[in-house]
């Protein structure tokens, strides 16, 4: 049985609140409005995952319990794992490899540059960079085809299943 990751970048954050650090900057007004409709797109395409591990910064938290409500996952099911702020690949894949061999889909939320790094390492030579050169902008999910066991995510090990990236309109 293959497995499934969703990598979801966090929604569009705001740069103007005074936060007193980046871990607490939350999603400005436009990010409010993407992360529910990530979520509802989930629950239409019948898509919602088994397990969120997320981020713990606020723009992430956010994103992440926006998100969850919208495709009835409940919040207290969401996994926060404080290394996955600011994660480079090494913490990224600890964070999966700590789902063993449940459960079969997985979401992990968080940020660039990490995220789009995590993705390049697990499609290897198959991932295409975008015209904007972006290949997870903010509220951006990429799905991705996983091996069986989430200890074992070895360089070019996933298959692209698609990418879903907020309407212009949001």
């Amino acid at each position: 049985m293959s497995r499934e990751l969703q990598l979801l970048r966090h929604a569009k954050s705001d740069w103007e609140t005074g936060a007193l650090n980046d871990f607490d900057r939350p999603l400005a007004k436009r990010g409010l409005n993407q992360a529910p409709g990530i979520g509802t797109w989930l629950l239409e395409e019948d898509l919602v995952p088994d397990l969120v591990l997320s981020s713990p910064a606020q723009r992430a938290k956010e994103t992440a319990l926006l998100a969850c409500a919208a495709m009835e996952y409940h919040k207290k099911h969401i996994l926060w794992h404080e290394e996955l702020y600011a994660a480079e690949v090494p913490a990224l894949l600890d964070a999966l490899a700590s789902c063993r061999t449940k459960p079969r889909v997985v979401m992990l939320i968080g940020h660039n540059p990490g995220m789009e790094e995590l993705m390049r390492y697990l499609l290897g030579d198959a991932v295409e960079t975008p015209p904007d050169g972006k290949l997870l902008p903010t509220a951006t999910l990429a799905r991705l085809e996983m091996p069986k066991d989430w200890r074992k995510l070895e360089a070019g090990c996933a298959k692209l299943l698609g990418v879903r990236r907020p309407r212009r309109a949001d």
